[in-house]
């Protein structure tokens, strides 16, 4: 995995601007650490840092191919699991390699196919190609949007980059963020896209962008679709199967170590067992991580976790034989100003997930020591219909992001009690951008003829899911990740297990009367019973009360010190929940601690221009 970035000007010549190229491109260095390069000419330059996972030798970037009328240069972050299948086709059409990389495979695909190379890509990827024999720039986006893909448009061209600082690094681009842009912001409502910095957008998932001296046009080379499900219930469940195994066993490719991370949950569970048997067949161990905290050992079962991850991902360990290491994060790491400023550095944005993306960023970070690669179950609650208010009725009668009901969210609430209601419901009238959105969003979906009514708002939570919830998911595993220089690749993110379960019924996706029915029949032989029974848990959290009282001390300085970060709260309620004892916190309020925490750094990190109207 690495980071790109790149300028396109057809005005100016480029050979010249090489300082602002370096500096768009050192912003990546996290991304890739093993290596970097540009590559420069009149009217394009393009930057790349690289994270070396297969060909560590061969897969040097930019690269370029000179062709008699003018050079083909990529710029490319990801994996192409095909690559090997796409090579031996290229070769039977001529094509002469030097190295056994995929990035050369990709870049002989453009030269072969043109823009639709795209369609013949599988993996994950974002990237850019220069094609000096038209002057014409294409960015290319994977179809689930696993690998971000930012661009901004100048007068004369287009700036790009794998992640938001790449572009503000640009000395002609200032970070301002409007109305807009917090709306996006305080919704938790991801619009494909959309960015939160003014001028820039992302390159939507299965999307290509071409730039040419006429401006950008977007062209899509994929979409969810829906078909007919004909399969009955036993034959949908082995494809399941099938399909899984399948995406498992073409992401099991690396020229470095690979593991993978076991909560104990169903996904991980059944990730693990089809990697280890794939691992076996090749003679290799199956190496996996698990993360645990310092708490005491009365583990308190809440609304969110009804059990600890730590004994059930050990049967699984015992029952599948793998080399497991438990990586615990005590409440002074969690709380770690340094720890958060480097998460919300990594993420360019406040507002994410709190403590989870700061304990997601320590287990990466301790993982990174012992593998490159790991596999994670990200995407199965979003295809599989695991998440607790896919099943409540209330939530499912209503017309809205479920995840946004579930939290209690309606037209005169908002996400948490502490943020300054007259921001949220006034300036940016977060619930009128929710109903927006969900009207533009269900939208898109077609008819099905024959689906009830039930069948339909089940559908559309799902695609709302695929396409609204998944993206701010997968930006956090990316963000989390790659911030450490680790690869974590997500099988269940394959589009052809996506497009098989999307186009199952709903009835048959809760054939047993429980969540993600199709998943736990598809791996329930390989899995203790214990694993396959167990109830949905969502990530973990820590319990230990020390946490929460070195937040309430780090907002009491904020507010003490009249941080610009607390303007966007409710001064008297964040005061008062401050002041009382860390047992007296609630969920909603140690919430808004880590949020006013977050937005902090945010603030002092990026020094963004804010233009509320």
């Amino acid at each position: 995995m690495c980071g790109i970035a790149g300028w396109i000007a057809f005005q100016r010549d480029l050979r010249t601007r090489r300082p602002a190229l370096d500096a768009m491109t050192a912003t990546m260095v996290c991304r890739g650490p093993d290596a970097g390069g540009t590559w420069l000419s009149r009217s394009a330059a393009l930057g790349h840092r690289r994270l070396s996972v297969i060909d560590l030798e061969g897969g040097v970037q930019p690269m370029t191919v000179d062709t008699p009328d003018g050079p083909v240069v990529l710029t490319y972050s990801g994996e192409a699991y095909n690559f090997v299948e796409l090579r031996d086709e290229l070769r039977r059409r001529g094509h002469r390699f030097r190295t056994t990389s995929d990035t050369e495979v990709v870049l002989h695909s453009y030269l072969e196919w043109g823009e639709e190379f795209a369609e013949r890509l599988d993996g994950m990827y974002a990237l850019g190609v220069w094609d000096g024999r038209t002057d014409k720039l294409v960015l290319l986006r994977d179809r689930l949007g696993i690998k971000p893909l930012y661009v901004y448009e100048t007068e004369d061209g287009v700036l790009f980059g794998s992640e938001a600082k790449a572009i503000l690094a640009h000395p002609e681009v200032q970070p301002v963020v409007d109305t807009d842009g917090f709306r996006e912001l305080f919704g938790f409502v991801k619009e494909p896209g959309r960015a939160v910095w003014a001028g820039m957008r992302e390159v939507k998932p299965g999307s290509l962008l071409i730039v040419d001296r006429a401006g950008p046009r977007e062209r899509v080379h994929w979409r969810l679709e829906v078909t007919e499900h004909q399969d009955d219930t036993a034959t949908t469940v082995r494809r399941v199967r099938e399909l899984l195994e399948g995406s498992v066993g073409r992401q099991l490719v690396a020229d470095v170590p690979q593991c993978v991370l076991l909560s104990g949950g169903l996904d991980s569970s059944a990730l693990t067992a089809l990697a280890a048997r794939g691992m076996a067949e090749r003679g290799q161990e199956t190496r996996t991580f698990t993360v645990d905290f310092e708490q005491p050992d009365d583990f308190r079962a809440d609304e969110l976790r009804g059990s600890p991850d730590a004994p059930y991902a050990r049967e699984v360990v015992a029952h599948v034989g793998t080399v497991h290491t438990d990586i615990r994060l005590d409440h002074r790491a969690l709380a770690d100003p340094e720890v958060r400023r480097a998460v919300v550095t990594a993420r360019d944005l406040p507002f994410g997930f709190g403590e989870a993306d700061n304990s997601l960023y320590l287990l990466f970070k301790a993982i990174r020591e012992h593998a490159t690669v790991a596999l994670s179950g990200e995407s199965s609650d979003e295809i599989f219909g695991g998440y607790p208010w896919f099943h409540l009725p209330v939530v499912q009668e209503a017309a809205m992001f479920p995840w946004v009901t579930a939290s209690g969210l309606g037209p005169r609430s908002h996400p948490t009690k502490l943020i300054d209601p007259s921001l949220l419901l006034g300036t940016l009238d977060v619930p009128g951008y929710w109903a927006q959105r969900w009207t533009d969003t269900v939208a898109q979906l077609p008819a099905v003829p024959g689906e009830d009514a039930h069948e339909r708002r089940m559908r559309e939570f799902c695609y709302v899911h695929l396409t609204s919830l998944l993206g701010l998911l997968l930006d956090r595993k990316d963000r989390m990740s790659m911030a450490v220089g680790l690869e974590v690749r997500v099988p269940f993110c394959d589009h052809r297990l996506v497009e098989y379960v999307f186009n199952t019924p709903w009835s048959m996706k809760t054939f047993d009367g429980r969540e993600k029915s199709l998943l736990r029949a598809a791996v329930r032989d390989v899995l203790p019973t214990s694993v396959v029974e167990r109830v949905k848990a969502l990530y973990p959290h820590t319990q230990e009360l020390r946490y929460v009282d070195a937040l309430r001390h780090q907002v009491g300085d904020l507010l003490s010190g009249g941080h610009q970060a607390v303007d966007f709260f409710d001064r008297a309620a964040l005061t008062k929940a401050v002041q009382g004892p860390p047992e007296a916190v609630e969920r909603d309020e140690r919430e808004a601690f880590e949020r006013v925490l977050d937005l902090a750094v945010w603030l002092d990190v990026h020094r963004p221009t804010l233009k509320l109207s």
